[in-house]
């Protein structure tokens, strides 16, 4: 067997193992690339070839599946913690006032302190949706109706 099949094949080994030991997308274009170099090898192509090769599919590969296999895997992830607030609408149990320091949300059964976006004054009861959190401040905004 040549020497330049087995480089290939102990790359591809390897590329693939640090792959599903990370399962974070990192070597899995390398693969590719090693694996086409490891078939110009095999027909005898000559190993500037095989480099120019690796390098071409590797990098192919990355741009164009890269992004499409990154947006399918971030649409699993689940938002936590405080990820999960954003967006949500709330009712606020205290004006929020930000001149007065002051103003609270309920959020999930607990108070929070809670600014406003705009710096408007928003009267206890109105809803609200969280923009953003702020340390432990909720800063919101009054929700459209």
């Amino acid at each position: 067997m040549n020497w330049e099949i087995v480089t290939w094949l102990i790359i591809f080994a390897v590329c693939l193992i640090v792959e599903i030991i990370s399962l974070g997308l990192t070597t899995i274009w390398a693969c590719g690339g090693a694996l086409v170099a490891m078939i110009i090898a095999f027909f005898g192509g000559s190993l500037p070839l095989q480099i120019v090769v690796f390098l071409v599919v590797t990098t192919i590969l990355f741009f164009t599946t890269r992004p499409i296999a990154k947006k399918h895997l971030d649409n699993k992830l689940v938002k936590t913690n405080v990820e999960s607030l954003i967006g949500k609408h709330v009712i606020v149990s205290d004006d929020i006032d930000n001149l007065k320091s002051k103003g609270q949300v309920m959020i999930n059964g607990v108070e929070w302190t809670a600014r406003s976006k705009s710096n408007n004054i928003i009267p206890t009861g109105t809803e609200v949706v969280i923009c953003e959190i702020s340390g432990v401040k909720a800063i919101v905004e009054q929700a459209d109706r």
